[in-house]
């Protein structure tokens, strides 16, 4: 079987490798260059450090290896769809974007198509049912990252190979100390490159710039201080406000009027909410809950979370499918997505965004 690794000179993929040498097989090792590199708005993501782990790693089990770069599509359809999402007022989650279109989009289309299977380091597994290969959670509940990939499809799934996603995370950490991988103590990347290595404010202030605006308590209309801009700020965030007298929360924010509105204390029923409506709703390999039009127990993610919250899920109509919560959900945000499971944990099975 002719395998492609997409490695990224951290534990995870590295342990794939050497997981994949143990089995038998000598993948062709991959890495993308996706990051930000524009020298005018002083963003680098300096990869050297990972080709250079990859590099080493390729030597030591004898792998080939292709550095490519898809640095002009990611930019069009992840930085330039979070860029427009955060315009909006909404709350974006490139990485969901990153594995759809670049990962296992657009690398499928340029040198993926030539291989039996692409591997990679996502806690994650695939189980076939009846023929159908289905998203399949990790072993280590905690590291699972299937809401990462929920925007797949089965063509994709069926494609893909999880090799460690039936260890937990200190089993890899374990396996690469054994085998003396310069990625062993690596400390794990914090999302997308723009995201890891360049600080979140100032990549938005490079594009968007700064643009004041007033802090607004939402139960009384008082205005308690200024911003620099709807688009530094998240639902659900508490920090870096700028208040007195906390703790204080952003509710919601107005982008026409580029105001936040903030309410104050921990038990705020306005953090709050029970009902997520997802827009853009599809099933990952076909939809195994049967009729939608009655309420159906699921548990699911609004986001990257250990946590699976049970609900139940229903089509409200041709548009909107609503995830109703069995427990209050802190900081729903319009924007990201609401991934679905099966009630048992075991399967990931769609996603919508959260309007």
């Amino acid at each position: 079987m002719n395998i492609a690794v997409l490695a990224s000179g951290g534990v995870d993929s590295s342990v794939v490798i050497y997981r994949l040498k143990e089995a038998g097989y000598t993948p062709t090792l991959f890495y993308i260059r996706i990051g930000m590199e524009d020298k005018d708005k002083n963003l680098d993501c300096h990869s050297e450090e990972d080709i250079e782990i990859v590099t080493y790693i390729a030597r030591k089990y004898g792998c080939p290896i292709e550095i490519v770069s898809l640095h002009n599509e990611y930019w069009e359809y992840v930085m330039g769809y979070a860029l427009d999402a955060i315009i909006r007022g909404l709350t974006p989650n490139p990485d969901v974007m990153c594995n759809k279109f670049i990962k296992f989009g657009f690398f499928e289309k340029y040198w993926g198509k030539n291989f039996d299977k692409i591997a990679t380091g996502h806690y994650a597994n695939t189980r076939i049912i009846n023929g159908t290969t289905y998203l399949a959670t990790a072993k280590d509940k905690v590291k699972d990252q299937t809401d990462f990939l929920a925007q797949l499809n089965q063509i994709q799934i069926s494609k893909l190979l999880f090799p460690i996603g039936d260890l937990m995370k200190d089993e890899v950490r374990q396996i690469a100390e054994q085998q003396n991988l310069p990625s062993a103590h690596r400390k794990d990347s914090q999302g997308i490159c723009f995201l890891g290595n360049i600080n979140y404010n100032e990549f938005i202030r490079n594009y968007l710039g700064e643009k004041e605006g007033n802090i607004v308590e939402l139960e009384s209309g008082r205005i308690l201080g200024k911003h620099k801009g709807y688009w530094f700020h998240t639902i659900g965030q508490r920090k870096g406000l700028g208040l007195s007298g906390g703790p204080w929360f952003v509710i919601k924010k107005d982008p026409e009027q580029n105001v936040l509105y903030v309410s104050n204390g921990f038990n705020l029923e306005t953090q709050y909410g029970h009902i997520l409506d997802l827009s853009g709703f599809q099933f990952i390999s076909g939809n195994p809950l049967g009729d939608l039009s009655q309420k159906t127990s699921i548990t699911f993610k609004n986001r990257h979370t250990p946590e699976f919250v049970p609900g139940t899920l229903q089509r409200i109509d041709n548009n909107i499918v609503r995830i109703i919560s069995d427990k209050k959900i802190q900081g729903i945000a319009p924007g990201q997505f609401g991934v679905i499971y099966s009630y048992d944990k075991e399967l990931c099975l769609a996603s919508g965004i959260i309007q």
